[in-house]
């Protein structure tokens, strides 16, 4: 039985493999952001209104400066971090998260995070595998993420985003929308 479902589980992979269905791996130049001002360009209050509204966010560079900040991605959605979920190699790393995981049921389940990328070579809806980051969906594009070897990840806080900084790292492209 053993070696019949070896069989069958190489045959899968050769299918995919054949179909180009297999990842793709790419080494990348991998920077971070955060939705902080500094990071997305963006300030509080407008000069429109003498700067008392400071509750409000405004675009503070570009072609849209001075529009309302809504942040959310170039695709629509809101960015987000990556979550490993209960089933995850993270549960066995850190167990006295698992209860947490049980207890609270939207960590149950495994989220990708929020990729930045050129949409010209990776439209939005790319699944990509970044070490060190983990699985995140391209939904987003930067001013400065230009070109078929550049990657920004989304991070909730600025020092993790720092702490990321500026690395190479080989990266599996693993599903990729037809455009």
């Amino acid at each position: 039985m053993g070696a019949r479902m070896n069989l069958v589980l190489a045959g899968a992979c050769l299918v995919l493999f054949l179909s180009g269905c297999a990842p793709r791996v790419k080494q990348m130049e991998v920077t971070a952001y955060c939705g902080c001002g500094e990071c997305c360009e963006w300030e509080r209050g407008s000069w429109k209104y003498l700067k008392l509204d400071f509750w409000n966010k405004y675009i503070s560079s570009g072609p849209r400066e001075g529009e309302p900040y809504s942040e959310r991605t170039a695709s629509g959605t809101y960015p987000q971090e990556p979550q490993p979920g209960l089933v995850s190699v993270d549960s066995l790393k850190h167990p006295w998260m698992i209860p947490v995981r049980i207890v609270f049921p939207w960590l149950l389940l495994p989220e990708d995070g929020t990729i930045a990328a050129d949409t010209r070579y990776y439209p939005f809806g790319t699944r990509i595998y970044v070490p060190g980051y983990g699985y995140g969906v391209v939904e987003d594009r930067g001013s400065a993420i230009k070109g078929p070897r550049r990657l920004d990840l989304f991070y909730r806080d600025h020092e993790e985003a720092r702490e990321w900084g500026r690395r190479e790292v080989e990266v599996e492209i693993l599903d990729q929308p037809d455009s």
